[in-house]
């Protein structure tokens, strides 16, 4: 294990390789009025080796000179999503970092985007700071729920919208464009730059129009674009995406941006499981009424090295595969890509996964953790996303309408255990060969004690913990008190996740949130026992997760 002295170093490092400007009179909200560095922590400082330094790198060699020219125009554009999503977590950066003198903690605010750990529950770490607003910044903090829901404005459930107080007190909403307009023309401009350096058609239209959105809050015509991007070296996904950090409703997109270049080997190794989603949309464990969303096989499935993180998908807990876009009606007509970001899964499981499995998994089953399992697993997660229904079949609208805040992390549960009853399918049909279902099952387990470490203020280790509770009262896993080992039953396991797959698609289909709601206190904690087994890997010094060094420089550029 690197000393705590050489962890900061490269952390410190990190940090400054990605630091980008402040807020500005735009933000939201600012910081309470503080003395310049008066702020303190009472922090145990364990807590702040939970992360460890990976450098973002790609095979340059493979990029044309042009390629080189753009990237560092899509790096810059994505600092700007770093400033944005600041100002919708927390307010004023400037205000919050001026305000601390220890350069550890500095640091750990740094990769929070703010004084809360978002992989402990987004407990403050700043003694002078108070719990984080369920809302973020993304409405007024004094705002109630019912207030919300009895204000008649037809904007106010916009994913691209905030939610202010007028001069009388009243609530009004205001458009990312507008409430962003400067740090949106300056990313739009940055993308209208590259565009014009692109000899490649479809990304320069595709840039074009992301640009054009970005200022108009209208994402639907560069989606699809994005969608039809084939030949493209580079790629960036940039934007107001995903709603995991508005924990009150799930409404409210947060800014992020991911820089891509596409692993032209891996993506092709891929493509031949697309044209199968129709038939496992058809075979799902659950009632027909549940899988009535027709399913086309135009989905994409590509594998990248990941060059730059910002925002939404850079805080806390680092997003290893992403599954867009998100629009329902886009899904469905056009489809969606399931983007795998080899280099960044491959840290993860080096560093933390392998790790885990040496405390945890019983050795006799240690041989089943392969990164080819886990490369599976995250894959056919994100793939999972486009099966199952949308809509709820009893006229609720939407199932995230019909879930507010409960639907990302019930999602993401379904994601997890349709991808597992996915890979056992495609094994049972002979079109997945290399390994044994076994190794998906053994690395699947392992990788819940991963994500479970992401706490209960995630989406995604809501979801992990609801599984884990979920299998071992299903006895689809075993621990042996005596050697503190867990091992996993073939034949529970597989019925547990069909049951768990029925499950999760009946309480999206009729979104019942009152039962969702339960589900997650009955199943959503972490008991005694499973703490224990956490703190025996924070006793072992394995990270939670990965901090990046990255950007232009990282990359020799």
């Amino acid at each position: 294990m690197k000393t705590k002295q050489h962890f900061f170093s490269a952390l410190l490092l990190a940090i400054l390789l990605t630091t980008v400007g402040c807020g500005s009179s735009n933000e939201s909200s600012e910081a309470p009025k503080q003395s310049a560095a008066s702020w303190t922590s009472s922090l145990d400082e364990a807590r702040l080796d939970i992360y460890t330094p990976v450098a973002l790198t790609t095979d340059l060699s493979k990029l044309s000179e042009e390629d080189k020219q753009i990237l560092p125009l899509l790096i810059e554009a994505g600092k700007i999503m770093n400033e944005l999503f600041w100002m919708e977590s927390w307010g004023n950066k400037k205000a919050l970092m001026d305000s601390i003198a220890d350069p550890k903690i500095k640091a750990f605010a740094e990769v929070n985007y703010g004084p809360w750990d978002r992989l402990n529950n987004n407990a403050p770490f700043i003694d002078q700071v108070e719990e984080k607003p369920a809302g973020a910044q993304f409405y007024p903090a004094d705002m109630t729920k019912e207030e919300f829901e009895n204000w008649n404005n037809a904007h106010k459930k916009s994913q691209y919208t905030l939610v202010k107080r007028d001069s009388s007190g009243q609530l009004r909403h205001e458009y990312y464009h507008r409430a962003f307009r400067p740090q949106l023309e300056a990313a739009a401009n940055l993308l209208y730059e590259a565009a014009a350096i692109s000899t490649n058609k479809n990304f320069k239209y595709y840039l074009e129009l992301r640009a054009k959105a970005l200022l108009k809050d209208a994402y639907r015509a560069s989606d699809i674009a994005w969608l039809a991007l084939e030949d493209n070296t580079l790629d960036i996904i940039i934007g107001p995406i995903e709603t995991y950090e508005d924990q009150l409703f799930g409404y409210k997109a947060a800014h992020e941006c991911y820089v891509l270049v596409k692993d032209l080997e891996w993506s092709e190794r891929l493509k031949r499981y697309k044209d199968l989603l129709p038939e496992l949309q058809e075979n799902l464990p659950c009632d027909p009424q549940f899988k009535q969303d027709p399913i086309g096989s135009k989905a994409q499935l590509n594998a990248y090295d990941v060059v730059f993180y910002a925002g939404d998908c850079n805080a806390g807990s680092k997003t290893i595969a992403v599954n867009l876009p998100n629009d329902e009606e886009i899904q469905q007509e056009y489809g969606t890509r399931r983007s795998q970001l080899k280099n960044a899964m491959r840290a993860k499981f080096d560093k933390i996964l392998m790790p885990i499995s040496k405390v945890l998994i019983a050795e006799n089953q240690q041989q089943h953790i392969t990164f080819d399992a886990f490369f599976a697993n995250t894959m056919f997660h994100e793939v999972a996303h486009g099966l199952g229904i949308k809509n709820t079949v009893n006229g609720k609208g939407t199932v995230r309408e019909a879930l507010q805040e409960q639907a990302s992390a019930l999602e993401e549960g379904k994601a997890d255990i349709l991808g597992l009853w996915m890979v056992t399918e495609l094994f049972e049909k002979g079109e997945i060969q290399e390994g044994t279902v076994m190794d998906n099952y053994v690395t699947f387990l392992a990788g819940i004690f991963r994500s479970v470490r992401f706490g209960a203020s995630s989406a995604h280790g809501k979801a992990n913990m609801l599984r884990f509770n979920y299998f071992k009262e299903a006895g689809a896993f075993s621990y042996d008190e005596a050697n503190g080992k867990y091992s996993v039953d073939f034949d529970k396991m597989q019925a547990a996740v069909e049951s768990l797959s029925a499950l999760i698609l009946q309480l999206q289909g009729e979104g019942d949130y009152d039962a969702v709601v339960q589900l997650m206190e009955e199943k959503g904690q972490i008991d005694e026992a499973l703490q224990s087994n956490l703190d025996q890997l924070s006793e072992a010094g394995i990270p939670v997760d990965i901090v990046f060094e990255q950007g232009s420089k990282t990359l020799g550029l």
